[in-house]
């Protein structure tokens, strides 16, 4: 059977009326649709479509919306209570809790009620599309539309397919989501998808410094912001919710057979047992909401004495646009065989996986460090170092200060193979690479989907293209020695691209 494309004024159904399906109806009613918000919570339809005219109200106030488009988008919302008040719909999205075995019955029942060319559509986040169709009597009818939170304002859409969803299907559901004002990017019915799938990193590696003692929560936080990050690994699981992102987790975790890479944290747990569940219940990693972290001052711009940028690779280019950004004049050690920061008589060294002790020891060099990739933002200056065991204390002071006057805000940690960013964005990379090699997505699919879902700063096949392969693998191939465990094994596309470099 053939589906056929979504007319403008084609009536939307939408089962659930949370956040999410509340957010949802809003969209399509926005776009000229009119909707049925159904929940089976008595009165939360009608709840759902009162929070939307205070949503749709705001708008006018800031001058985004017309007022006869708020009255007519209000009109076009109906809140019912039983399935067969969707025969008339053209597209049914559900947005109920995340469980398969209630997802799946509420599909068959649905299609007792529909019309047999209308389109279902569930926005899990991370369920198998496949397994949800099991049982229907039509599964090609049902593909995955993930919405992002809020979704009025999310650009992104991810449209899955189940194994045996038509193609048609998939291109009438992408078609209405670009119609709607969305980006919408393919994806096979993988665990996570695209974007739960590859922001998986940029949790757990958090997590894990957490779980060594290696940083603070606030510490991380500002790393990863001065990267571009609009919020820090804690910020987001805070805002979450630690239930959710727990529960994400653990479901990517057991649809991967248990695959370490996506493991849960014992960190979280603890947050969980706790009742620390984030911003919602007032506590978390943080105290409150995390716009009560303070950010430091802004530091002073002078040229220290004896700095230089070590290596002319792409970051030492990177950190040093970034110093002639900022009006600063630092020495250049192009003939260098490493890459990095001399200060007086101390070698910083670009990460590469491999902790400060290990390579004082390896090079016989007491007077050695570890810095962060200067992956820096215009806004952004906080980079994270470690030092060796060995390095004298005059010798330390010496690096936080100049680092401070050069303008970076030294972020000391305790010496931990990979630090911050070198580590997250190396397994972001070597996670996106990963879904391309199985078939999730394409590259530019990754990179929209990062980028427009969840707000990261680059892409990582961008960031790929900046640092190289060889850069990443090197990384990761220290961590897995360091740490023995599949978590950081290297994704055969990864090495690929190294060889044909």
């Amino acid at each position: 059977m053939r589906f056929p494309p979504i007319e403008k004024t084609a009536v939307i159904g939408v089962i659930g009326a949370g956040t999410m399906g509340a957010g949802i109806a809003q969209l399509a009613a926005m776009h000229g649709h009119p909707v049925r918000l159904m929940d089976t919570n008595q009165g939360a339809a009608a709840a759902a479509i009162t929070r939307i005219e205070k949503a749709l109200t705001t708008l006018v106030e800031k001058g985004r919306l017309k007022e006869e488009d708020r009255i007519a988008s209000i009109a076009r919302l109906q809140p019912v209570d039983k399935l067969d008040a969707m025969a008339d719909a053209s597209l049914v999205i559900e947005a109920i809790v995340e469980n398969l075995q209630i997802k799946q019955q509420l599909m068959r029942s649905l299609e007792q009620h529909v019309q047999p060319a209308a389109i279902l559509a569930t926005n899990t986040s991370s369920i198998s599309v496949t397994a949800i169709a099991n049982g229907m009597q039509h599964p090609g009818r049902l593909a995955g539309m993930h919405f992002f939170n809020p979704v009025p304002l999310m650009k992104l859409v991810e449209v899955i397919a189940g194994a045996e969803t038509q193609a048609d299907v998939l291109d009438t559901l992408a078609a209405l989501s670009e119609r709607w004002g969305k980006t919408a990017v393919r994806a096979a019915s993988t665990p996570g998808f695209i974007v739960n799938r590859i922001a998986r990193p940029f949790y757990a590696e958090t997590l894990q410094l957490l779980q060594e003692q290696a940083a603070t929560p606030a510490q991380i936080d500002r790393a990863m912001r001065s990267i571009g990050f609009r919020m820090g690994p804690c910020e987001v699981m805070d805002l979450i919710g630690h239930d959710v992102n727990y529960a994400v987790t653990t479901s990517v975790f057991e649809a991967n057979y248990g695959d370490r890479r996506y493991q849960p944290s014992l960190v979280q747990k603890a947050l969980l047992d706790g009742g620390r569940l984030g911003r919602k219940v007032g506590k978390g990693f943080y105290e409150g909401t995390p716009s009560a972290v303070p950010e430091p001052a802004a530091l002073p711009l002078v040229a220290p004495a004896r700095v230089a940028v070590a290596g002319n690779d792409a970051i030492s280019t990177h950190l040093a646009d970034f110093f002639i950004q900022r009006g600063l004049r630092i020495d250049y050690q192009l003939e260098a065989s490493w890459s990095g920061v001399v200060i007086g008589d101390v070698q910083l060294r670009f990460s590469d996986g491999r902790c400060a002790a290990q390579l004082s020891h390896e090079l016989g060099i007491d007077s050695l460090g570890v810095i962060d990739w200067p992956l820096l933002s215009e806004s952004g200056n906080a980079i994270a170092v470690s030092c060796a065991p060995r390095m004298s204390e005059a010798s330390r002071q010496q690096v936080g200060a100049a680092l401070n006057q050069a303008g970076l805000e030294a972020v000391i940690l305790r010496d931990v193979p990979g630090l911050v960013v070198a580590r997250t964005v190396a397994m972001l990379i070597n996670e996106a690479c990963d879904a391309v090699w199985q078939g999730v997505c394409t590259e530019p699919a990754a990179d929209l989907a990062m980028k427009l879902g969840v707000n990261y700063p680059a892409g990582p096949f961008e960031w790929l293209q900046l640092l190289g392969p060889q850069r990443v693998i090197v990384t990761l191939d220290h961590l897995f020695q360091a740490y023995r465990g599949e978590r950081y094994r290297v994704s055969p596309l990864l090495r690929q691209m190294a060889w044909v470099a």
